[in-house]
């Protein structure tokens, strides 16, 4: 299954690592951090400031849409399996 995270860019959800939310980035040193050592692999799907990340094998993602929703989409998509 598919989940659309921003700027029609829908990807795997079984190839998603972990989806953030902006607050808990910006607090949070180790996330920082994180963020600059894979600076290669951020991609911004945001044209205002992001309001998640979603960190995936292969690359890293800001996106527009919030976690809540991001979340809420990945269990309707559970759902749907069955």
């Amino acid at each position: 299954m598919y989940i659309h995270i921003g700027e029609d860019l829908n990807i795997r959800a079984k190839d998603i690592i972990s989806i953030l939310d902006k607050d808990s980035v910006k607090n949070s040193e180790l996330a920082g951090e994180f963020l600059q050592r894979h600076q290669d692999k951020v991609i911004n799907l945001s044209k205002n400031p992001f309001k998640s990340v979603v960190i995936t094998f292969d690359k890293v993602y800001l996106s527009p849409i919030a976690s809540g929703t991001l979340k809420r989409r990945s269990s309707q998509m559970h759902l749907q399996e069955f």
